[in-house]
């Protein structure tokens, strides 16, 4: 395994909800994570106390962080504070999104 050039065997992948599969990839203080939503799938409302950021690769998906909601497409970022609670939906097409987390998710690795 090459410490700077991570090879797909060397990464995690896990299906976190029905219809949404993350791939990640961590350093020592932060974590990557490609998410994939299958359309109309659901990341279901919950919290971490990671902060997290992220932005919108593909398709079209609608965010729900604390009480304010928004659909983001291709391009569009997003900011999650630590322990807020937060949820996602896909829309017809299905939805990809790239995430960082700070520290990094023992339980995604």
């Amino acid at each position: 395994m090459s410490e700077f050039f991570p090879s797909p065997n060397d990464l995690a992948n896990h299906k976190i909800f029905d219809g949404v599969v993350i791939t990640t990839c961590a350093a020592s203080r932060m974590m990557m994570s490609l998410v994939r939503m299958e359309p109309n799938s659901e990341v279901k409302a919950h919290s971490h106390p990671h902060e997290q950021i992220g932005m919108v690769l593909k398709g079209r998906a609608i965010f729900k962080i604390g009480d304010e909601k928004k659909e983001l497409a291709v391009g569009e970022f997003y900011r999650i504070p630590p322990d807020v609670v937060h949820q996602v939906w896909a829309l017809d097409e299905g939805a990809e999104a790239l995430d960082i987390f700070s520290p990094i998710r023992e339980d995604y690795l």
